[in-house]
Parts: C-alpha cells; structure tokens; sequence
C-alpha cells in the first residue's frame, strides 16, 4: 500500500523559483568609468548645450570623450587601422571649433561629430563586423548603437552598489527615482507654501534666493547629465563586454544587367547632346546666342550649381550598375563601356561648370558659396576618377578609397581660411575699381571674425545697415562692434577660439 504522505502531486515535483533578474559583472574599473561617464556628461551639458556659440566647449568634451573610451577599452583603441583614422578625424574635427568662428564649418562639423563618433565608438566593439567601405555598415553600426544605449541600462545602476555586497540595481533604481521625485516634490511645494504663509516666506527668503541666483542652473544641468550618463554607461559596458556574434556568409548580389545599360544610354545621349548644344554656343560667340534671344553673359553665368548636382546623379547611377550588375557576357561589357562614357561626359560637365564659375566669380568676385562650389567641384572629379579604378577592377571597393578621400578633402577646407579669402578677393575688387560696389553687410555678418582685418581696408565713414538696430551706421562703428563680439566670446572658455581671439585683439 502506498503511502499517501509521500505521494507527489499530480503535477510532479516542484520546482525552485528562478531569479529572472539581470547579474551583471562590476568591477572597480567600471565604478570608475561610471563617475566618468557622469563627468562628461556635466561637461557636454555645460559646454555643448548651454554654451553658444560653440568653440573650445566642443573640442574640449570631444577630447573628454577620447579620454574616457581609453580607459574603457584601453589599446583596443588603437588596434584597427580604420579606428586610428577616424579618430584623427574626430580629434581634427574637434580642434576646428577652437580655431575657427565660421558658423557654417561649425554647424556641418558638429552634425560631422555626431554621425563619426557613434560611428567610430561602435566600431570599436567586436561585434562590429561590417568594413566602413560596405553600406551595409550603416545598419550595423545603428543596430549596435541601439543595443548599446538600450540593452544594458541595469548596468549603471548594478555599479552604484556598494562594494561587497548583493548588487540589486533595481533596488538602486528605486532609490534613485525616489531621490529625484523627492527633489522634485520639494521645488515644487516649497514655493507654493511661500506664497500661503508670509512667515515662511520670509524664513526662507535668503535661501529662495541664493538657490534661484546659484543653483537653478547647475541643478537642471546636474539633472540632465544624470539622465543621459545611464545610457552613456550602458554604452561603454556594452563595448567592453560584448555579446556572442554568429558570423553569417554574404550572398553576392547579381542583378540583370540590362535594366543599368539602358539607363547609361539614356544618359550619356543626353550628355552627348547636352555637350553638343553647349558647344556650339561655345564656339558661336554672342551672335550665335543672340539669334536665339540669349545673351553671352546669360549663358555663361549660370547653371553650374546644376551642373555639379547632375554629376551626384550620374556618380550614383554608375557606382549602382557596376556594384549590382551580373558580371558576365556582353551586356556587361557593353555596360563597362558605357559607364566609361559616363565618366568623361561628367568630368567634362564639371570642367564646364568650373569655367562658368570662373566667369561669374571674375564678374561678380568670390562668395562663401562660390567657393565651397570650386571645392565640390574638386571633390566630385576626384570621386569618379576613383570610379574608374572600379571600371577596370569590378572587385574594387569604391567607397574603401572614396571614403578616406571625402574624409581627407573635408578637413583639407577646413584648414583653408575660407571667410578670409573672400573678404580679400571682394575688398581688392572694391579698392581696385573692378567692383563698383561691395557687400559690406554680407562680409560682416554672414562670415567670420576672419574678414574683420580685411574690412579695415575700406573706409571707416562707409555707411552699412545695423543688423542688430536695424538702422545706419558708419562701417568703423560696425566692426568695433563685432570686434566687441568677439572678445565676448573670449571671456567663455566654451565659447574661446582663436579666430574670436585675433579678432578681438587687433
């Protein structure tokens, strides 16, 4: 007979609760990396967010954030030679916004920064796997920027624990959130009960005060870099600890080459009649034009911009067909020989579009545009003659050059003072009597501190309108102005750079 006391239920037997929490690996080196993931937070708050304009603030929290990827990763971040190279560019990039005092280099720079560092910080995890030659990096590198600001958040707080004992980073996670609605609750009722009781109010006036003079600013910065060093953490965590990756074999892409070879016809007849049609007012002169109701100046000043933009379209057209295209028989040979075509027909458009410029520019003089445009124009050159090392090796890596290249080009204008050699070029014109007149406005408001020093060239009794009034005012009292501007700037560190410093010193 059995023994019904040790009978088991009909379910079988029972089985211990699992712990479904996250454990996380804290050691002392992530303490550390937590207060510096806090620091730099205080530093990109301070420096980025409530300093304006930007200068040395951004250089210094870039170089910050180098700083503190060193010490997560140590000599991994050094190791690849793609890593080494955006790097530099990250560091030359910062270093740009506490020499120059061009808005428009310090805006793309900083839109620059925040496409390159995730770039280059989830490059550096060895679950990156993609080169930054494939498109298919993009995704990738997105992918484990998610992860990384998302997938561990536990870890933080895992590492607010004190040393020794049971870590229970949810537990952590209430007392911080009860610390923070406490405050919260506190900033809210206290002044409400002033406004209710005189006595109070006038027992708390000094201290209502000095918070509202001293600390209501650096409260709401501490507040957000709080927020945001969780996810700062998480994302250094997440690099040095990464997850298993399964390494999958990539399928070749082989499309139809048909579709691409009636697409490059179709444009390079249109280059070639294009051409042809240009060519002929060219070579006919003002009349010819005349009879078609068109001036030579007309013609020849204009359409460059257009130009240039059509040879984007043409660079994408030829590197999709040879990327995509099947490899094999003679319609990819007919394709090779068209995209060939393709690649003169645009190298022509641009010597076309170069020499329209140069007739506007010897009319009219330089502007920030106009100069930006020969830089483009260079660049674009540059990139198909790299196509053509595709055209002969169909292997070839296009963006494996093309992008070092873009790279390289972008901070070689950045070393070029811009903003200063077309003050020069406007105000020689102006002095020299090959310009009867001179946008002044333009040269003192829309461009840097750089074309101070040539402005002083023209006459002081000039007068120019007031942006910031709106009314008359001489040119001299106009650049005192700026010049005041600039030394403002110096007095914030944030703000400093050596373009505002000269400026100001002169």
């Amino acid at each position: 007979m059995c023994d019904k006391n040790n009978a088991l239920p009909p379910e079988g037997s029972a089985k211990p609760a699992q712990n479904t929490r996250k454990t996380y690996e804290i050691t002392h080196r992530d303490r550390f990396l937590l207060a510096g993931a806090l620091v730099w937070c205080l530093l990109a708050v301070d420096a980025v967010l409530w300093a304006w304009p930007h200068g040395m603030g951004v250089t210094a929290a870039l170089f910050g954030w180098t700083l503190l990827l060193a010490a997560a990763l140590g000599c991994r971040l050094f190791e690849n030679r793609e890593n080494r190279v955006l790097l530099v560019v990250l560091l030359l990039l910062g270093a740009s916004f506490a020499l120059t005092s061009s808005l428009y280099f310090r805006f793309w720079n900083f839109l620059a920064l925040l496409a390159l560092a995730p770039l280059h910080a989830c490059g550096l995890s060895e679950e990156a796997r993609q080169p930054w030659w494939d498109l298919s990096m993009v995704p990738e590198r997105l992918l484990l920027l998610f992860h990384g600001l998302f997938g561990r958040l536990g870890a933080a707080f895992a590492a607010l624990a004190p040393v020794g004992k049971k870590q229970d980073p949810q537990r952590i996670l209430s007392a911080v959130l009860g610390g923070a609605a406490a405050l919260a609750l506190l900033g809210l009722l206290v002044p409400i009960l002033s406004s209710a009781d005189a006595l109070f109010a006038a027992a708390t006036e000094d201290l209502r005060a000095f918070i509202a003079e001293h600390l209501t600013e650096s409260l709401w910065k501490l507040l957000l870099a709080l927020v945001l060093t969780p996810f700062l953490f998480c994302l250094l965590y997440r690099l040095r600890r990464p997850a298993a990756v399964q390494v999958r074999g990539k399928l070749p892409v082989a499309a139809d080459g048909l579709p691409f070879l009636l697409v490059l016809a179709a444009l390079d007849g249109l280059y070639l009649l294009f051409l042809a049609i240009q060519s002929a007012g060219l070579f006919g002169g003002a009349a010819y034009l005349a009879a078609h109701g068109i001036s030579y100046a007309e013609w020849a000043r204009s359409g460059f911009f257009q130009m240039v933009g059509v040879t984007v379209v043409n660079l994408t057209v030829l590197m999709t067909a040879l990327s995509a295209a099947r490899r094999e028989g003679r319609i990819w040979t007919a394709l090779r020989f068209l995209a060939a075509l393709l690649v003169a027909e645009s190298l022509v458009l641009l010597g076309s579009a170069a020499w329209r410029m140069t007739l506007y520019v010897s009319a009219y003089g330089l502007s920030f545009k106009r100069l930006m445009t020969y830089w483009g124009m260079g660049m674009m050159a540059l990139f198909f003659l790299t196509a053509t090392g595709k055209l002969r090796k169909p292997n070839t890596r296009f963006l494996r050059t093309a992008a070092p290249l873009a790279l390289a080009g972008w901070l070689l204008i950045n070393c070029v003072p811009v903003d200063y050699l077309v003050a020069r070029n406007q105000v020689d014109r102006y002095l020299s009597g090959a310009s009867a007149s001179i946008d002044a406005e333009y040269l003192l408001y829309d461009l840097s501190y750089d074309t101070l020093s040539q402005l002083d060239l023209l006459d002081g009794a000039m007068i120019c309108r007031d942006r910031q009034t709106g009314g008359q005012r001489r040119l001299d009292a106009l650049i005192a102005q700026r010049r005041a501007q600039a030394a403002a700037d110096c007095t914030d560190w944030r703000s400093w750079s050596l373009s505002a410093w000269m400026a100001a010193g002169e």
